[in-house]
């Protein structure tokens, strides 16, 4: 988490000196570079990391704006009761600032959300499945940590009967909560 909130750089080809349409490589025609670039901001868009950092430089102009505004409905309510300026003055709606600030605090918090539910189901992958199948492409690279492809069958099995006992059981809990309301399937 720490090292999440420290790491708040913008990244690379949004803000000034990045990747610029052109800068991909020699010979590599625009369209294409083109393309590349939509792949990747299209990949960024997905990774909730890279979305959190490209929040916090909007985050904080908000907040700066917020505190601009805040000070100066302040300083125009103070005048409007030592009775030196009238209310003729525009000022900014504080209300509408604070919205912005809160709405993409919102949007930060939904992607660190994401981010831990990714790092989560990532342990539990690890954990339900922690090692690999050696490729029929390279036996040779058989590592000490994988499993011969029988065993792998046989726990692949056990999960998908596990999936199937919870899968009956909420079928028949549904049935039993079916039962018991009165039918409105001709109300509808």
């Amino acid at each position: 988490m720490a090292m999440l909130l420290n790491q708040s750089q913008p990244p690379q080809g949004r803000e000034g000196g990045g990747t610029q349409v052109g800068s991909l490589g020699p010979g590599v025609p625009v369209g294409q570079q083109q393309q590349q670039l939509g792949l990747q901001q299209q990949q960024q868009d997905f990774d909730p990391v890279q979305r959190y950092r490209m929040l916090i430089p909007q985050l904080k102009e908000s907040l700066q704006n917020l505190m601009k505004i805040a000070a100066q409905n302040l300083v125009q309510n103070t005048n409007i009761d030592n009775g030196q300026k009238n209310a003729d003055g525009l000022v900014q709606r504080f209300d509408k600032s604070l919205e912005e600030f809160y709405a993409i605090c919102d949007q930060l918090e939904l992607c660190l959300r994401l981010a831990y539910e990714c790092l989560s189901q990532s342990y539990d992958s690890a954990k339900h499945s922690p090692t690999l199948v050696p490729t029929a492409t390279k036996p040779d690279a058989v590592q000490t940590e994988s499993l011969p492809y029988t065993q792998y069958l046989s726990m692949i099995k056990s999960q998908i009967s596990c999936a199937k006992d919870i899968h009956n059981a909420l079928l028949e809990c549904s049935k039993k909560i079916m039962g018991k309301t009165p039918n409105t399937q001709g109300g509808l």
